[in-house]
């Protein structure tokens, strides 16, 4: 059987961000995007839908959402669907519910009412890796060649 589970949505944040930490100390994010969705029926109507969408971020994509994301930012996911299912307390009648799990997080434009960032999936500089050092060109017979841009 074949499938394949990929979620790429772009959106505006519905509410603030939810940030918390597991027991094991791993920091998780929830928010809700809303998705437009516009078009135009056969009679000519326009017509504009929106679906809201919970999306969870883990680890370092979890905490840089909780700082950065606000109610009313654009951002992209990228992710996969899970579905949580449980009984109703009240009704006893099984639920169940679809969510994200964002793999990557970019934030997009302004827009919220936090400052505008750096994309989630960017690390902090001292937590990148370090760049290396570039090599310079070589000239006729392996030798360094100069370099005309430097004054």
């Amino acid at each position: 059987m074949v499938s394949f589970n990929s979620v790429v949505l772009a959106g505006h944040l519905a509410r603030d961000p939810e940030l918390r930490y597991t027991p094991q100390g791993k920091a998780v994010c929830d928010f809700a995007m809303g998705v437009n969705r516009k078009f135009t029926k056969a009679n000519g109507e326009k017509v504009e839908e929106v679906a809201f969408v919970d999306v969870t971020a883990w680890d370092r994509t979890a905490e840089a959402c909780g700082e950065y994301l606000a109610k009313g930012r654009a951002v992209l996911v990228a992710g996969h669907l899970i579905q949580d299912r449980w009984q109703d307390e009240s009704t006893g009648q099984k639920r169940s519910k679809l969510r994200v799990v964002a793999e990557r997080v970019q934030f997009l434009g302004g827009g919220g009412s936090k400052d505008d960032a750096q994309p989630a999936e960017e690390l902090p500089a001292d937590e990148a890796p370090a760049a290396p050092a570039p090599v310079p060109p070589k000239g006729k017979n392996g030798a360094k060649a100069a370099n005309p841009r430097r004054e």
